[in-house]
């Protein structure tokens, strides 16, 4: 199986959303899934945009990385990186943001009032963008009614596939990883794997979706 020729886009990561100028509403996702498929989809022959939040991780071998912080960020790196063949977003994106603060919060003028607004959905934007790529995957990471939630989000946003995974456990922060690949076709249950195991999977059926 070779990817060769492809253009594959990979987010990877969680997205910082600041409060202040020292705080941010963040998420425990390390942004190893992500760093995975990015991986794979190089060894596999493709060439690779990956955009990732704030993690501490190396770039893998011929990659292009692009790093963000913020939600609006990612989203902006996302279409900057099109057209692609193939756009997987594994990234926990946050789904709120607030106005951040001009200065650092005190603790002594008591909790704040934050007014939360949402983020941009990359991935329904894509799913109705005339820039959308041949094959659209998003991640689903739930902590109950994972297949349920992650079907529904196919059809709300889109998608050609979800990824659905519960998070419920320490998958954000951990090696492994269990998932569901939900697709037009049905529902595939994958057993749990190193998360590295679950990116060769995920890449080998892309190569037979679209090679």
């Amino acid at each position: 199986m070779t990817l060769a020729g492809k253009h594959i886009l990979v987010t990877a990561g969680p997205t910082h959303e600041p409060i202040d100028p020292v705080r941010v509403l963040a998420n425990r996702s390390s942004g190893r899934q992500g760093f995975a498929v990015a991986a794979a989809a190089a060894e596999a022959g493709a060439r690779v945009t990956l955009i990732a939040g704030p993690v501490a991780l190396e770039t893998p071998t011929g990659v292009q990385r692009v790093d963000v912080e913020t939600a609006a960020e990612l989203a902006d790196a996302v279409f900057a990186a099109l057209p692609a063949d193939v756009a997987i977003l594994v990234a926990a994106v946050a789904d709120w943001r607030v106005e951040p603060a001009s200065a650092k919060l005190k603790k002594g003028d008591g909790p704040p009032t934050l007014a939360f607004v949402p983020t941009r959905d990359i991935l329904a934007e894509l799913g109705a963008s005339t820039s959308r790529p041949r094959l659209l995957i998003g991640f689903a990471a739930e902590t109950e009614r994972v297949v349920e939630q992650g079907m529904a989000k196919r059809t709300a946003k889109k998608a050609d596939w979800i990824v659905a995974n519960d998070v419920s456990g320490d998958v954000m922060g951990g090696a492994r990883n269990r998932v569901h690949l939900i697709t037009a076709g049905g529902i595939e249950d994958w057993p749990e794997a190193a998360k590295e195991e679950i990116a060769r999977r995920l890449v080998e059926r892309v190569g037979e979706e679209i090679g």
